[in-house]
């Protein structure tokens, strides 16, 4: 019996003194783990993912190629003298002036039915062109006229009077007055804003010797009545020797 129970003893003592080994063995493996696992995670934490690394000096390289290059500086632009004037407009037409219709100038011809119509004008002078008019019928003088084409600040204007052969005014009131209303190289019209007659005068030019002039007369009853002549430029009579 005192044998068998110092032999358990034995045992037990070996025993015991695997198991502390035993324990000792797997808490220095355990720590030995752990320590891998922390040295592992502090690895992966500090290497960069791929979105850190975009703005890493090594991909600037590529950041600045992929930067578009500043355009280039524009040229100055010349400086406008605001003191200059302004040059005219492609549609922009000048003012008329009596100059315009200097070509009338001289003595006309023209007929009305069996009517003989002249009318002489004058050149452009002083702000006026001044003209006259003369209608014959059977060597009969049946009306004078005389008109003006009178340039003022707003415009040209055309002033007219009828009279008898003694110079008794046909009208009682103020001269008929018609304002310019267009004017080009080809045609020139006139407009009655006011009473009297005619009610328009147009003015149609041909060539340098031909022009037609039409008027429109509107009655207070009745018809409105249209006179064209065709009027021809008549040569200067050289004075006679004598």
């Amino acid at each position: 019996m005192a044998a068998g129970s110092d032999w358990r003893a034995v045992v037990r003592s070996r025993a015991c003194a695997f198991g502390v080994l035993l324990v000792l063995f797997l808490a220095l493996g355990m720590r030995a783990q752990e320590a891998k696992g922390a040295g592992t995670s502090s690895n992966s934490e500090a290497s960069p993912t791929p979105a850190a690394t975009a703005g890493s000096p090594a991909s600037s390289k590529d950041d600045s190629a992929a930067t578009p290059a500043s355009p280039a500086p524009k040229s100055a632009k010349p400086e406008i003298d605001a003191t200059a004037p302004a040059p005219p407009s492609a549609g922009s037409q000048a003012k008329p002036t009596l100059a315009d219709f200097a070509w009338l100038a001289g003595r006309w011809q023209g007929a009305w039915g069996p009517r003989i119509a002249q009318q002489v004008w004058m050149p452009p002078k002083g702000g006026v062109m001044l003209g006259t008019f003369q209608l014959i019928e059977n060597d009969s003088t049946l009306v004078i006229e005389l008109f003006t084409l009178v340039e003022k600040p707003d415009g040209i204007k055309l002033y007219s009077r009828h009279f008898t052969p003694t110079l008794t005014p046909w009208e009682n009131s103020a001269p008929t007055m018609l304002k310019l209303a267009s004017s080009t190289p080809k045609a020139i019209e006139f407009d009655n804003p006011n009473g009297g007659e005619p009610k328009c005068d147009i003015i149609r030019k041909i060539d340098a010797d031909t022009y037609v002039s039409h008027s429109e007369i509107v009655p207070e009853k009745g018809d409105t009545e249209t006179i064209e002549i065709i009027y021809h430029r008549q040569k200067e009579i050289a004075p006679s020797k004598h």
